[in-house]
């Protein structure tokens, strides 16, 4: 299939601006938390599974100093609990409190509300959408 790069670019920038720029929850999730968005991102993740430092720093894509920074804050707040890892003694496992997984469903919660724009769609465009992004996904 041969397309115009240029059309291709263009879809590109308006999903991006969609997405990023004119209905980015992130700012919105940060409020409700008072907390930055990587430590919501963090708890997010850590609501599905405990992780190791090393583990949520590769999740996070930031180093084991910032990890350990971003963990020690959600610990103060009472959002996780770090333990020693319980078949690796030398490494910690970080896992979310009840606190802190109230806290990620919120954020999931704000993330997930779709935009004004595409729920003014009509049923075949929107049913199109669908259909397209869920090839592009795979």
């Amino acid at each position: 299939m041969s397309h115009d790069p240029q059309v291709a670019a263009r879809v590109w920038h308006g999903m991006r601006a969609l997405v990023l720029d004119r209905h980015d929850r992130r700012k919105e999730v940060c409020a409700a938390l008072d907390m930055s968005f990587i430590r919501a991102k963090a708890l997010r993740r850590l609501a599905s599974t405990p992780l190791t430092m090393r583990q949520l720093a590769a999740e996070l894509a930031t180093d084991a100093p910032y990890t350990t920074i971003v963990v020690d804050d959600l610990v103060r707040r009472g959002m996780v609990v770090r333990d020693v890892h319980p078949d690796d003694r030398r490494q910690k496992i970080v896992t979310v409190t009840a606190d802190g997984a109230r806290a990620a469903e919120l954020a999931e919660a704000i993330l997930g509300e779709p935009p004004p724009p595409l729920l003014e769609l009509g049923d075949a465009d929107l049913m199109a959408l669908d259909r397209i992004i869920t090839g592009l996904l795979g």
